[in-house]
């Protein structure tokens, strides 16, 4: 049975007011310019709002073959209000109903409330495509999570990050070997809503799936360039430096306006003046290609005035403080999916009753302890260029 707090995320019933006027019309008929027959959000957040936002205005998917549901009635009114004709449900499965593409746009902890609804709505109370597929952009949740929970067995996950909101995202994302190349291409054209993409495939040896991925490039760059890695943790990975990277630089942004205001600056300006440096440094990063060591030395002259901050920034650690914040948040995403999140520096291997256990060491290690940097293997293989454009659909190298 069902707990109360489950019933009410899941079936909380929409006011008649909220519902599109084309909701009682929706046809499963697709739409030629439509990229899906139908997509569902489960959530109705910013990052939902960010793949509908170009996926209507790019006229890719049409408001009538979008459907919403999220838990708030002012959540559901603000979509309705920001995009004109699409479908609001009054529960999980009914937003499912027919649907080709569910988005999971949900905090991580809804995860599991959401799976047993479409898991209630595929089983008992039918209405789930057979080629039903999920998209995830919930952080640290593994595609074993959602064929386990919700029945569903063609699943893509993926990791975007905020500038995703205008159309500048990184977005890293994963799929199944059950979906074929004509799928695979559709899920690609969502994400590349938000930006150009650099495509890329994922294969795990130990996972029942073959996982796929692609990496979109900042979308003022035609960079198209092909990459090969075999594991999904490069998802996890990816969270730690683009997923939440935004937000170390957004508070390195912080810091520097705050001290431009401390030196006299007005806040106007001392924004101004951030802002621009970071966009032009992060440009001429990306129009250069040089290594960003080359780029600072260029910069620094002997005994001058960036020379002085920067000895203040490395006797902060501030490397060092970088490399643990990205190491932590690695870790996190591994433990929200219910990993082994003892990885990285500092982290060790302790033997007990012939089975190694993972454990953090503050003091040393023993006799029963194996010092390990990584103990979570990393992916072994490079990355590997010059995949054909049609081996993003079958994952066999080009030849």
């Amino acid at each position: 049975m069902m707990s109360n707090n489950l019933l009410s995320f899941a079936t909380r019933r929409v006011p008649h007011r909220l519902r599109s006027p084309t909701s009682q019309l929706f046809s499963t008929t697709p739409n030629p310019s439509d990229i899906f027959s139908k997509i569902t959000f489960l959530g109705t957040g910013k990052m939902a709002q960010a793949m509908m936002s170009p996926l209507i205005g790019q006229n890719l998917q049409s408001p009538s073959s979008i459907t919403a549901y999220d838990v708030s009635d002012s959540a559901l009114q603000r979509v309705q209000q920001l995009f004109p004709g699409i479908n609001t449900a009054s529960s999980i499965p009914e937003a499912v109903t027919d649907s080709q593409l569910i988005v999971y746009a949900v905090k991580p902890q809804n995860v599991d409330k959401v799976n047993a609804e479409i898991w209630r709505a595929k089983t008992e109370l039918g209405g789930v495509r057979d080629d039903a597929t999920i998209l995830s952009v919930a952080a640290g949740k593994p595609i074993q999570t959602f064929v386990r929970g919700s029945g569903i067995e063609r699943i893509a996950r993926s990791m975007p990050n905020t500038p995703a909101q205008i159309g500048a995202g990184v977005t890293v994302w994963s799929c199944t070997d059950n979906i074929d190349s004509n799928d695979r291409k559709k899920i690609k054209s969502v994400l590349d809503s938000f930006g150009k993409t650099v495509s890329a495939i994922f294969r795990h040896a130990h996972h029942p799936f073959s996982p796929f991925a692609s990496l979109a490039n900042y979308r003022i760059y035609e960079t198209i360039s092909k990459v090969f890695v075999d594991d999904e943790s490069f998802i996890d990975m990816s969270t730690s430096i683009s997923g939440s990277g935004p937000a170390y630089i957004f508070l390195l942004m912080e810091a520097m306006i705050d001290a431009g205001v401390h030196m006299g600056f007005s806040r106007e300006t001392a924004t101004t003046l951030v802002h621009h440096t970071l966009l032009g440094s992060t440009k001429f990063a990306m129009e250069t290609g040089e290594h960003p060591a080359v780029l600072r030395n260029s910069v620094t002259s002997p005994a001058g005035t960036t020379a002085s901050a920067i000895y203040e920034l490395e006797n902060g650690k501030f490397r060092t403080v970088i490399k643990d914040a990205i190491w932590a948040c690695y870790r996190r995403s591994l433990e929200m999916g219910g990993q082994n999140s003892q990885v990285g520096p500092g982290r060790q291997q302790i033997v007990v009753m012939g089975t190694e256990e993972s454990m953090v060491s503050h003091h040393g290690a023993s006799n029963h302890v194996k010092s390990k940097h990584h103990p979570i293997e990393p992916p072994m293989s490079e990355m590997k260029r010059d995949f054909d454009e049609n081996e993003l659909g079958n994952g066999r190298k080009a030849a």
